[in-house]
């Protein structure tokens, strides 16, 4: 069981982070989740592609590699893509809540046991007081990640309306010999997003989503960039 606590500038004013990546850190995987709030950041390096979860609901995934546990955008030396995604960005940090003044707040929290928290690595906080950049850094990847999970369902609720989710069928060919069938994903049915009406073109940009239904089915065109990695490897 891991110690996760509530990060407290005083009890942890020493505590360092290292900021280290890889596969023992949890970025060794072929997908990760997406959030609304990164949408257009993540779709210019990564395939985006709509499924559900174990329970039914819509999320939204980025592709990072064909095989199993195999991250293209990985390397010995961290990501190389341009954009790293909110939930490896985040660190041995998550968010919280924290009743106060009869409302929860969401307050920082951080897993003591992982190995990255120690006494070596960047410091969270200041000699005389205040965040430093690091933890400015990772408290935004949790903003990304706390505010995107409340837009997450009306943002799939509004395209469900709009009739835009449709099933894409992946068939990646790497070579002669070696070939992907990604099934069970959904993509933005771009003929339907070009033939909506007026008024369901106004329902979706006011709510903030038709950038972002543009965003994920232009974001497609990534695949070709990730056969090309793969091929590299």
């Amino acid at each position: 069981m891991t110690k996760t606590t509530i990060l407290d500038n005083i009890a942890h004013a020493d505590l360092r982070v290292a900021p280290l990546s890889g596969g023992a850190f949890g970025d060794g995987v072929n997908q990760t989740l997406i959030f609304p709030t990164e949408i257009e950041a993540a779709q210019r390096d990564f395939p985006l592609l709509i499924q559900r979860d174990e329970d039914g609901a819509w999320q939204l995934t980025a592709l990072l590699g064909f095989d199993r546990d195999e991250n293209l955008f990985l390397s010995d030396d961290g990501w190389t893509a341009r954009y790293v995604p909110a939930v490896h960005r985040r660190g041995p940090f998550l968010i919280g809540l924290q009743r106060r003044d009869g409302a929860d707040h969401p307050v920082i929290h951080i897993d003591l046991d992982d190995p990255r928290v120690g006494d070596d690595g960047e410091p969270l906080f200041l000699p005389h007081g205040g965040n430093s950049a690091y933890l400015d850094h990772v408290a935004d990847a949790l903003r990304t990640i706390h505010e995107g999970h409340a837009m997450s369902q009306p943002m799939f609720a509004a395209f469900e309306a709009a009739g835009l989710i449709a099933p894409v069928a992946l068939e990646i060919m790497v070579d002669d010999t070696r070939r992907y069938d990604i099934g069970d994903r959904f993509t933005i049915d771009a003929d339907r997003l070009a033939t909506l009406d007026g008024a369901a073109l106004q329902r979706l940009n006011e709510a903030g989503f038709l950038g972002l239904a543009f965003a994920i089915r232009g974001s497609i065109g990534n695949i070709d960039d990730l056969i090309a990695r793969k091929q590299a490897r």
